[in-house]
């Protein structure tokens, strides 16, 4: 950027070459007349010299001109070369290092596998985890496709082999009630299937052999009724009737043979009893307990066997309901999200390069314990290094991202200029020194094999610019109160001028708004 400046007059102190002939004047008389004092001419030239002076100020003053150019802005400040991007890697959870794959030096790409840890117990629950889900997945696809004819034969035939079940745990129970009873039980009694049955055992309790005669008769009619009901049963129809008929039976029975165990256990050997009679009637007993017991048991089971195909058949048939598929849908969801859980587990067992870069550090060795949050591997970009600058806060306003930049480093001289563009501007300050400072980043242009990370980078960042505006040296301008003026030279005198400005240039030169013309001549 050129600056003019001019003088008025080439010839400074012009006057008082015009005043040459009276200074000889003044000479020719203080020779003529000695008594004048040699202070009094001094007096007289100075008087004529401030005269001469005084008249030719304006002719001694520098001029600058208005001129039409480029005024900008440019910021210098002095940084580091650093990588675009640096990653510090550790795992999230403690294990044993299972694997490392790189080294040092080793050049990677973005998502490269360099550390693991041990991890099979994880890879196992995640696939069972996997499974879960779809066998959930399924089942709701069967909700909503509803049952096929081929489900619905399926479980009508479940319910037909369960209904025959009953109908032999029926069946059984009716035969071994009467063996109970008419063959283990009635070698106790004279005439035990009439209405008058004789206990021919004899106990010490008179009243419980009378309890025990009443019920050999109630047991007796009990098993005729039953008989008769069974055999004339169209099960299908009142299935659940005979088996509570059958259960009932049961029960009757089980209270007569407890009745009959307390008697034959208070037996005693006589010279009409054996013991050996007495323990045959105790096993006898006994088994008929047992088998009766067992039968009830049984009888039970198949009724809720009965009862789950029936369920089954009916659910079939009736279709899914909106609460069953919406159970099922969270079944599914739990299962998905117990995989998801899973799966972040095992991503933490792994380290991963999260840029293309070079390995810097591999502190990882197989089947050590590597610790969680302790940086076992770092990567440093290679693909465009950064300069990082703290660009103080009286010139951070001056400065945009994307603002071009020359850049110097050291170690090439100043001679070398590469090519930068502000990347990034923190906006968070940062004190340096006590001065208020903000972080900046500039990227390269292009690839540069002689850039290195740690080398001292000299930075002149591009602010704004103004092109084809008029400007004027900055010191041209006065500040009275909130107005700006310059003296602006008018054949032979100055005039004072308002002037309106604009930026700054880094040169020191103002941009001039409105005031001035090009080619106007103002004083410096």
């Amino acid at each position: 950027m050129t600056q003019h400046s001019t003088r008025v007059n080439d010839r400074p102190c012009y006057s008082a070459f015009r005043m040459i002939p009276t200074l000889l004047r003044v000479k020719a008389i203080v020779a003529a007349h000695p008594y004048i004092s040699s202070g009094v001419a001094i007096a007289f030239v100075g008087s004529i010299l401030w005269f001469a002076n005084s008249r030719d100020n304006n002719s001694n003053s520098e001029y600058a001109t208005v001129t039409r150019g480029t005024v900008s802005q440019t910021v210098s400040v002095t940084g580091k070369v650093v990588p675009a991007s640096e990653a510090d890697l550790s795992f999230d959870r403690s294990g044993r290092v299972g694997g490392v794959y790189h080294a040092v030096g080793d050049r990677v790409a973005a998502g490269t596998l360099l550390v693991s840890l041990e991890s099979g117990e994880l890879s196992a629950q995640l696939e069972a985890a996997r499974a879960t889900v779809r066998a959930h997945e399924a089942r709701l696809a069967e909700l909503l496709r509803g049952a096929r004819a081929e489900d619905i034969n399926v479980s009508e035939v479940e319910v037909r082999n369960a209904i025959d079940d009953v109908v032999n745990d029926l069946k059984s129970a009716e035969i071994k009630a009467d063996d109970a009873i008419r063959n283990k039980v009635d070698q106790l009694f004279s005439n035990p299937r009439s209405n008058s049955p004789q206990l021919k055992i004899l106990t010490s309790n008179s009243q419980l052999e009378i309890d025990i005669e009443a019920g050999r008769v109630v047991v007796e009619a009990m098993l005729e009724s039953w008989h008769a009901s069974l055999s004339n049963a169209f099960f299908n129809a009142n299935m659940y009737q005979y088996i509570g008929e059958a259960k009932a039976n049961l029960r009757t029975l089980q209270r007569f043979l407890d009745q009959i165990a307390l008697a034959v256990n208070t037996l005693s050997p006589s010279s009409t009893l054996s013991q050996t009679t007495i323990d045959s009637y105790k096993a006898d007993t006994l088994a008929a307990r047992t088998n009766i017991t067992s039968e009830l048991s049984g009888l039970t089971a198949s009724e809720e066997k009965l009862a789950n195909a029936e369920s089954k058949l009916a659910l079939k048939k009736a279709g899914s309901t909106q609460e069953s598929l919406a159970a099922q849908q969270a079944e599914v969801d739990a299962a998905k999200a117990n995989v998801s859980n899973l799966e972040a587990q095992l991503g933490k067992t792994v380290i991963r390069s999260p840029i293309a870069g070079v390995v810097t550090k591999m502190e990882a060795k197989r089947g050590e314990i590597a610790v969680s949050g302790s940086d076992l591997v770092s990567v440093i970009s290679d693909a465009r290094y950064e300069v990082e600058a703290f660009v103080p806060e009286a010139d951070i306003a001056k400065i945009r991202v994307g603002n071009d930049a020359e850049v110097t480093l050291d170690a090439y001289g100043s001679g070398v200029v590469f090519e930068a563009t502000v990347v990034k501007i923190d906006p968070a300050e940062t004190i340096i020194d006590g001065v208020a400072t903000y972080k900046t980043a500039l990227q390269f242009k292009k690839y540069d094999a002689r850039v290195k990370p740690g080398m001292t980078a000299n930075t002149d960042i591009e602010g704004e610019k103004r092109e084809d505006v008029l400007f004027v040296p900055g010191r041209a301008i006065s500040q009275k109160g909130t107005d700006k003026t310059v003296q602006v030279l008018e054949g032979e005198t100055v005039r004072e001028v308002k002037v309106e400005t604009g930026i700054r240039g880094s040169s020191g030169d103002v941009e001039i708004v409105s005031g001035l013309n090009e080619g106007d001549k103002v004083k410096i």
